[in-house]
């Protein structure tokens, strides 16, 4: 890691030794709460929130962390951070400041909260009695396998994987700052970056059809589902006998039929002992329904895939 990284870390540790919670809402609510009135600046306002503040509303050692990691820049004669901190219980996580409007930005919000609900389920049952090979595919901020690895509480060998290299930065920090020293983030689309099997792999990747192809958003082809039809084949294809695959992700769903479902099936049935489906929340970024890319989606669901490889 470099010194930026160094000093995220470093912030990432002041904030939580001063008690700093934050959970992460979506685009919509964040616009909303800040067209209130700006109050009093705190750690949540600057670092959550991410509102402009003044250099004496900080202490000095934060205002040098943030110059230490580049992560400051201004803003009408005052000061915004380029990075923000969410909360997940005791673990926290450094992601890209609002809004997330660049090609490489790393977001965090609604989804990871619950991606990593799932994990809590679909991995309750896993006894990690030998060194397990755990990997995150589409990583981003590390957050779900940091989480994962976290839960397993084994000798789990964690490898983060990722297109997006501030993504990867990002994750390194993440899983230090969260007792993970020895994660690896890997440069990879999906696994072609990586050798051999896995015991587990976890995916949150991107499920909206997007114009820009930012990286966080864009799940590929005219439904926005390629990329997780593609990390189900290749994660399947590399999965130890036994091994289990958890991917959270979105779907259109049109005229009642689910295409994503719909388009695994084969796979299954090829590969799969045991798998789960379910919707986990069965309508969520309801204004994309206003794009050409939906114009014939009933609703857009966040769904769960927990499948067990036959061995």
């Amino acid at each position: 890691m470099n010194a930026k990284s160094h000093a995220l870390i470093a912030l990432g540790e002041n904030l939580r030794s001063r008690g700093y919670r934050f959970v992460a809402v979506t685009p919509a609510t964040h616009c909303r709460v800040l067209d209130r009135p700006a109050t009093t600046s705190t750690l949540e306002s600057i670092f959550g929130w991410n509102r402009p503040f003044d250099c004496a509303d900080v202490d000095n050692d934060i205002f040098e962390l943030l110059e230490d990691a580049e992560a400051l820049e201004g803003e009408f004669g005052r000061y915004k951070s380029r990075v923000r901190f969410a909360t997940i219980g005791e673990l926290l996580f450094v992601h890209s400041g609002f809004p997330t409007a660049e090609q490489d930005a790393v977001f965090f919000g609604p989804d990871t909260y619950r991606f990593v609900r799932l994990l809590r389920v679909s991995l309750a049952d896993v006894a990690a009695s030998k060194p397990l090979m755990l990997i995150d595919i589409g990583s981003g901020s590390g957050a779900g396998g940091i989480f994962a690895a976290r839960l397993l509480r084994g000798r789990t060998e964690l490898l983060l994987a990722d297109i997006n290299r501030k993504a990867l930065a990002f994750g390194a920090v993440n899983a230090a700052l969260n007792d993970l020293p020895n994660a690896r983030a890997v440069f990879s689309d999906v696994l072609a970056g990586i050798d051999g099997d896995a015991d587990i792999i976890v995916a949150n990747p991107p499920y909206l059809v997007d114009e820009n192809r930012r990286l966080y958003r864009h799940g590929g082809g005219e439904l926005g589902i390629s990329l997780a039809l593609r990390i189900a084949e290749q994660s399947l294809a590399r999965l130890r006998p036994g091994g289990r695959l958890i991917l959270y992700t979105g779907t259109p769903i049109i005229g009642g039929a689910d295409p994503l479902f719909e388009s695994l099936q084969s796979l299954l049935k090829l590969s799969a002992s045991h798998f789960v489906y379910e919707e986990i929340d069965p309508d969520i970024f309801g204004e994309e329904l206003d794009r050409p890319a939906y114009a014939y989606a009933d609703r857009i669901a966040a769904v769960g895939l927990t499948v067990i490889k036959r061995g």
